[in-house]
């Protein structure tokens, strides 16, 4: 009788341990993601961040001129691109790695490269094609032929226009920016200058026209049309809304460089386009109040657009990695303008730099020599395999390893079964969640101790170190700060041996 009663008990006992285990592997099995910190991107910038590195086309009027900003007095005759072949300009970016193209589709002189059906001075009112050419189009099409993204920039100023300064001339942009948004397929960006205003031809009247660049534009509805038209769209201007300007056109982010932002007036009204202290766009702000991750622009000649007299200047390939790293490895990303030639093509010496600079690049990126380690953290989220260190070397922005909420200066370590050599370090956070990481370092076994080689601040959708030659068999990362518990998305080691 008692033997049975204690069997009873036992397995009683079991029964509870077993639902109790039970409890705890689905806890850890469906532990819930961490909530976001602060700003976090919107589905278009998830999707503008994706690319990182894509290509701008200077090309117009400019280009037959020799000039850079046309006064707006220049005939249509003189664009005349003989050769010109959309399909080797979108070949040559996605040749370089590319992701996409963004094409000058009016400058500063107001010619159009499409057949705009509110002006004349456009294509076709020129000799190419007997005016019945289209750039945009062409260029669209290709970019959607070869799988890259089309982006265009439509320059608020306009020297040529004669309402220019007036109420009409806004009604006239938009009516433009509606063109090319409803006619030329789907847009990734949508590019705002910060030039406003001063002298031009405004049909003739050949003055200096003022504008107010805060309230003249009504930037907040200008926006509206392309949020209406193009939502996978993002709006690239000195203010945003989704990407900032990096504050210079020499395709260097500061250091740090926070995807969060909050533009600041110069002149104590609302922040517009070209009337902000465009300098703190370097940087960003820890505590910024908009996602708004910086483009870094720069041309592969001095010029942004064709200068025969600059065919010995382009950038080296060598050159072109070094903005990589100083761009997309410091979060933000790299527009490299590649404009074409008076033919309307890409010159070959720039094809020829963009294809070595790819093969550089490609060749450090293609083993990650941290995919040969056996990882250790100091702490896995609820222990669960949805956030496990392993996800750091998936290649997959989407997965990520993250910690307990009262975790923040976690640790990991990547062991090998040898001695490994690298040079470059990448890190990403897993962005949906916002931009959580203040401080960072990173250590190498050595002599029987830890020796900190790399340290760093900000991290965002990337982040590149390259130093010295780092020769170990253990590496260690440390999270020196966090605002909320670190979610980290990718880790690579990588050798540089050019």
């Amino acid at each position: 009788m008692f033997g049975s009663s204690m069997f009873r008990s036992i397995k009683i006992y079991s029964v509870i341990i077993f639902f109790i285990l039970l409890i705890v592997s689905c806890i850890q099995e469906h532990q819930s993601p961490p909530n976001p910190y602060g700003p976090v991107p919107s589905k278009a910038q998830l999707l503008w961040q994706k690319m990182e590195y894509y290509g701008f086309l200077h090309f117009g009027l400019n280009t037959f001129t020799n000039q850079e900003w046309g006064y707006g007095n220049v005939s249509p005759e003189k664009f005349n691109p003989i050769d010109f072949d959309a399909e080797q300009i979108v070949l040559a970016a996605k040749e370089a790695g590319m992701s996409g193209l963004i094409l000058t589709c009016k400058h500063h002189d107001g010619f159009c490269l499409w057949p705009s059906a509110y002006t004349a001075y456009s294509v076709k009112s020129s000799p190419w094609k007997n005016g019945q050419g289209d750039v945009v189009k062409e260029i669209s099409d290709a970019c959607a032929n070869f799988g890259l993204r089309f982006g265009v920039y439509l320059s608020p100023w306009d020297r040529n226009h004669p309402d220019y300064g007036t109420s009409e001339y806004i009604e006239y942009y938009r009516n433009q920016l509606r063109e090319l948004l409803i006619d030329y397929g789907p847009i990734s960006e949508v590019w705002f200058d910060g030039a406003n205003g001063g002298s031009g031809w405004y049909g003739g009247a050949d003055e200096e026209r003022k504008i107010n660049p805060s309230t003249y534009y009504d930037w907040e509805n200008t926006w509206q049309v392309v949020r209406e038209l193009q939502p996978e769209a993002v709006i690239f201007s000195d203010v945003g809304p989704d990407i900032r300007w990096v504050g210079n056109e020499n395709g260097v982010a500061g250091d740090p460089c926070w995807a969060t932002y909050t533009p600041t007036s110069k002149n104590g009204e609302a922040p517009a386009p070209g009337q902000v202290e465009y300098q703190q766009g370097q940087n960003g702000q820890r505590d910024g109040k908009y996602w708004m991750p910086a483009e870094c622009d720069v041309s592969i000649r001095p010029g942004w657009f064709y200068h025969e007299d600059q065919d010995s200047l382009v950038k080296s390939p060598e050159a072109l990695l070094e903005l990589y790293f100083n761009s997309v490895g410091k979060g933000a990303s790299l527009l490299l303008n590649i404009p074409p030639d008076t033919n309307g093509r890409i010159p070959e010496k720039d094809v020829n730099v963009l294809k070595q600079f790819r093969m550089i690049r490609d060749q450090i990126f293609v083993d990650n020599l941290a995919t040969q380690s056996k990882i250790t953290v100091s702490n896995t989220r609820g222990n669960s395999e949805d956030f496990s260190p392993l996800n750091l070397i998936d290649g997959e922005r989407s997965s990520y390893w993250t910690t307990d909420d009262e975790i923040v200066n976690p640790e990991l370590i990547l062991e090998f079964n040898k001695l490994m050599v690298f040079n470059i370090v990448k890190l990403e956070e897993f962005t949906p969640l916002g931009q959580r990481v203040g401080s960072w370092a990173m250590d190498l076994w050595a002599d029987n101790r830890w020796m900190e080689f790399a340290t760093g601040t900000s991290i965002g959708n990337k982040r590149l170190w390259k130093g010295e030659m780092q020769t170990t068999s253990k590496v260690r990362l440390r999270i020196l700060k966090a605002a909320a518990c670190p979610a980290i998305s990718e880790l690579g080691l990588y050798l540089d041996s050019n």
